[in-house]
């Protein structure tokens, strides 16, 4: 019994120091290089003649990735850093509708009676049991869509 707790104490031990070592070797590797495409030729791109267009101007393009105009949704002060208060501040608005007393600590009893009042607004019949169509009314209401453009 002992010589098995030894060993497994020692396999334990080479198990970390492995993965020290791995993690050592990944984190001084080289960033993979980036290749950039090259610039189109601006004698090569169609020409157009705005004065035969009609109809409403289109929306100005933004220059911002996907996934730029997410980060700066988060950075209010656009430092170029989010900070944890810029990123809990998306979310204060649904914690206050929660917290009833006001004193910045969501209770058990807070959250209940919220998740009670849904369901009880779900069960439309009183039965205390949601059907799927009773359930499918506590589903999140989608985000209001903005017309199409009409291009």
């Amino acid at each position: 019994m002992i010589i098995g707790v030894v060993g497994g104490l020692g396999m334990a031990g080479i198990g970390m120091f492995w993965w020290q070592g791995r993690a050592a070797v990944e984190s001084n590797a080289p960033p993979p290089p980036v290749a950039e495409a090259p610039a189109p030729d601006p004698e090569d791109l169609p020409v157009t003649d705005p004065g035969d267009m009609q109809g409403p101007t289109p929306p100005e393009v933004s220059d911002l990735t996907r996934e730029q105009q997410r980060f700066y949704r988060y950075d209010r002060n656009r430092d170029g850093i989010i900070t944890r208060n810029e990123m809990l501040s998306t979310r204060t608005d649904a914690f206050r509708a929660l917290d009833v007393d006001g004193n910045n600590l969501l209770t058990f009893e807070e959250w209940a009676v919220t998740t009670v009042r849904r369901f009880e607004n779900a069960d439309a019949d009183g039965d205390e049991r949601l059907t799927p169509r009773e359930f499918a009314t506590t589903a999140p209401k989608p985000a209001a869509k903005k017309p199409a453009c009409k291009c």
